[in-house]
């Protein structure tokens, strides 16, 4: 008897964690606004003053942290056409040296400009009052903020 409470306790315990952090995973995903049009920011690329990409092959990217696909920055927007690995709590932040996994970025945040929330995951449009300084950064990066965790980043010059 007491080892059929025991499995049982032990199953449910792990049901309950599993069920919260599928739940953590999947919210994002559920709640996200609809993605901009992949056209319509292709098109408005021409107004870019830079341009450049995430890409899967960085030192802290894995299969769950990852960027893919091209970035456009202008002077009062970041826009970019891809994917991203889906996940709570992401944030743009220009930075002035390139960083590519979690240690790098801390080291470095606390110079970084917070450009905005990232919202979407598949394309995104992050919007800025003011004209972003790019000529005073070289890099971006998309953090995770609830988790500390880097999601991918790319050199723009």
């Amino acid at each position: 008897m007491k080892k059929r409470v025991a499995i049982l306790i032990v199953s449910h315990s792990f049901l309950l964690v599993f069920g919260f952090a599928l739940g953590i995973y999947l919210l994002p995903i559920l709640t996200a606004p609809k993605a901009p049009d992949k056209n319509f920011i292709i098109n408005e690329s021409n107004k870019a003053v830079y341009k450049t990409e995430f890409i899967r092959d960085l030192d802290g990217s894995d299969l769950l942290h990852y960027g893919d696909g091209e970035v456009f920055l202008e002077k009062d927007k970041i826009s970019f056409v891809g994917k991203l690995a889906p996940g709570p709590d992401y944030r743009l932040y220009l930075t002035k040296s390139f960083a590519q996994n979690e240690e790098e970025f801390l080291k470095i945040k606390m110079d970084s400009l917070y450009v905005g929330d990232v919202k979407t995951f598949t394309n995104f449009t992050v919007s800025s009052k003011v004209n972003l300084p790019l000529e005073n950064y070289n890099s971006l990066i998309v953090w995770c903020e609830s988790f500390n965790e880097f999601i991918t980043s790319a050199k723009y010059k």
